[in-house]
This record gives structure tokens, C-alpha cells and sequence, in this order.
């Protein structure tokens, strides 16, 4: 992934600012390999990036006690996430997240060189601006090393 060397990759897991900073670096990163070419990798990266976009957002006391989460809600659920999310105004549902997480499933599985990602692209784009993770200033980021695959 492209934080590989710029942060610690369990603080990401432990932390809302490592949470926040892995989805920048791969936003970051993931529109770099779709300009690559790198198709599939390029998805699966800003897949990552959603995922830590949500852990972010409900990691937060304050944001989570406006959320609207039921007793049977599975909050390690990615897709249980999206639609409280959805379900408590924070999303507009105008993102079809089952339909992106199919098109993962088929990145996961096969390079897409031929795929048309910029409908993908707005849609993600709309969802981190809506959950506040964009915009962001890239120079505030750990510097790039355009090598890493």
C-alpha cells in the first residue's frame, strides 16, 4: 500500500489521526496509480482509503453520539458502516457502495486496463468530502516516493 514507510501501519488501526492519515496517503496514492494506469490497484487503494475514511469518522465520541446506530448494527462491518453513515444524514446515498465493492471484488481478482474509473473517482471523492476527510493539503502529507508500485 502506499503508506508502506510513511507511517506506522497499526497506529492506523489504533488511533483516529492514523486512521485519517491512512486515507489521505491513499487517496493520495490511489488517484496516482489510476493516472498510472495501474487500474485494479489503483480501485483496491481507494477502497482502503473509504474503509479508513469510515473507521475515522466513527472512531470520534463526538461524531459517533450523532450517528444513528442500532443494537444489531455490526460497527466492524464496512458495509454496515456506509449505511449508518447513510442512514444518519452523513452520506447522501447517492454512492452505490455495493456496486463499488463488486467492482473491488473485480479489481481484486483481474486488471482492468480499459476500465472508465471517473464516475469511481467523483463518487469517492463525494463520500470523503461529505465524512471530511477532503479536501486536504497534500504538502501536509509524508513525502511521496513515486517508485513504490
Amino acid at each position: 500500500m502506499p503508506h508502506f514507510g510513511l507511517m506506522s501501519t497499526e497506529d492506523s488501526f489504533k488511533s483516529e489521526k492514523g486512521a485519517l492519515l491512512r486515507s489521505r496517503l491513499h487517496i493520495r496514492g490511489g488517484k496516482r496509480r489510476l493516472r498510472q494506469g495501474k487500474i485494479s490497484a489503483g480501485i483496491v487503494t481507494l477502497y482502503d482509503a473509504l474503509l479508513f475514511a469510515m473507521y475515522w469518522y466513527i472512531a470520534s465520541p463526538e461524531r459517533r453520539k450523532s450517528l444513528q446506530i442500532r443494537e444489531d448494527d455490526n460497527m466492524k462491518d464496512d458495509s454496515a458502516i456506509f449505511k449508518v453513515l447513510t442512514r444518519s444524514g452523513v452520506l447522501d446515498g447517492s454512492f452505490d457502495y455495493e456496486a463499488f465493492d463488486s467492482l473491488v471484488e473485480k479489481a481484486v481478482n483481474e486488471e482492468m486496463p480499459v476500465y472508465d474509473y471517473s464516475e469511481t473517482l467523483k463518487g469517492i471523492e463525494s463520500v470523503m468530502t461529505r465524512l471530511g476527510v477532503m479536501p486536504f493539503e497534500e504538502s501536509e502529507l509524508p513525502p511521496e516516493d513515486p517508485s513504490t508500485f
